[in-house]
């Protein structure tokens, strides 16, 4: 059969650009039945792949599972994301559609919410695989991400030794990170933390900033405020937040602030950009369209009745002045690069 790639669902047209090929306007397979059936039969699988939102990093987990479904003649992907990160219940439709469709063979989850995420594919007989960000089910057959407490640990102790060699003794650091109780930024704050501390630093305020731009900007103003003298360090578990961090540091003009390292965690091209300009410290880059690749991977390997590992780690890289280039080379090599 010959491939079709499903019609991207999204609220927005913010991923065009990159993904321009992934529309198309097709219906979901109709080859029905059990995904045992799809496979025996020769018809295509027809996977749903469900992200958080649209972004830099989402635009490469999207191109990654784009990429699979390309190579492969017998896969098809529908790739749908909510219009941002607080939009619960338009992902939560968008599972529950997915779910309770037949001739969708299996589903790949970067949920919103964890718990949620559970108690929707809690009756399900479809394959399920978790992308992103993990969450707890009996259902779900494995979990494909970056390894997000070791990746912000290695972040931390990075930003930590680089304000020791500006001359801190023991770095005061911030930590601005995602939506409280969010496994995912809950993980990286733990490996932020363990980081900054086995580094010998000193985490002195953390800031929940539900991931967003805005919200980062007011806490980083209130943190100035409360710190006139200060801080060595500004580790952000996105990077839209560490962006959002830097402009607030650079407006303000405060001199106390101007040696400051501000950590991002994403890898995206803004991000990478500006270490390259020397606006941004360094930065924590997931391994997104590796992501999106080994997750549809994972879901076709199960379907076929392969044994898949529970966790498969996508990688992670602590990008910094001395290899942004060759990260960039890297990413415009796969057509990344914005």
């Amino acid at each position: 059969m010959k491939k079709r790639l499903l019609a991207m669902t999204l609220a927005s047209a913010l991923c065009a650009g990159m993904l321009a090929g992934c529309g198309g306007g097709t219906s979901a397979s109709d080859n029905g039945g059990s995904s045992a059936d799809s496979g025996s039969s020769g018809n295509a699988y027809n996977i749903s792949v469900i992200v958080k939102l649209t972004d830099g990093h989402f635009n490469k987990v999207m191109a990654g599972a784009k990429a699979y479904a390309d190579e492969h003649d017998n896969v098809n992907v529908d790739i749908q994301s909510p219009t941002s990160a607080t939009s619960y219940d338009e992902q939560v439709n968008m599972i529950e559609t997915s779910l309770g469709n037949p001739s969708i063979d299996a589903l790949v989850l970067a949920p919103l919410q964890s718990n949620s995420a559970s108690t929707l594919v809690a009756n399900t007989d479809k394959v399920v695989i978790a992308l992103d960000t993990d969450f707890t089910s009996d259902k779900k057959l494995a979990f494909v991400g970056t390894g997000n407490k070791d990746a912000a640990k290695s972040g931390g102790t990075a930003a930590v030794e680089a304000a020791k060699a500006n001359g801190a003794d023991k770095p005061t650091v911030l930590i601005v990170t995602g939506v409280q109780g969010d496994e995912t930024h809950e993980a990286r704050l733990a490996g932020y933390k363990e980081g900054v501390e086995e580094a010998g630093g000193e985490v002195i305020e953390v800031q929940y900033c539900d991931g967003l731009a805005e919200k980062a900007a007011t806490a980083m103003e209130s943190v100035m405020q409360m710190y006139p003298d200060g801080i060595d360090v500004v580790l952000s578990s996105n990077d839209d937040m560490a962006m959002s961090v830097v402009k607030i540091i650079k407006d303000s003009g405060n001199a106390k602030y101007a040696d400051t390292i501000v950590c991002g965690f994403d890898g995206n091209t803004s991000a990478i950009s500006a270490i390259k300009d020397g606006t941004l410290g360094m930065d924590i880059a997931q391994l997104g369209y590796d992501m999106g690749y080994k997750a549809v991977e994972a879901a076709v390997k199960a379907l076929e009745g392969e044994q898949v590992d529970s966790f498969i780690d996508s990688g992670s890289k602590v990008v910094d002045s001395t290899n942004c280039d060759e990260y960039i080379d890297d990413m415009k090599a796969k057509g990344l690069w914005e």
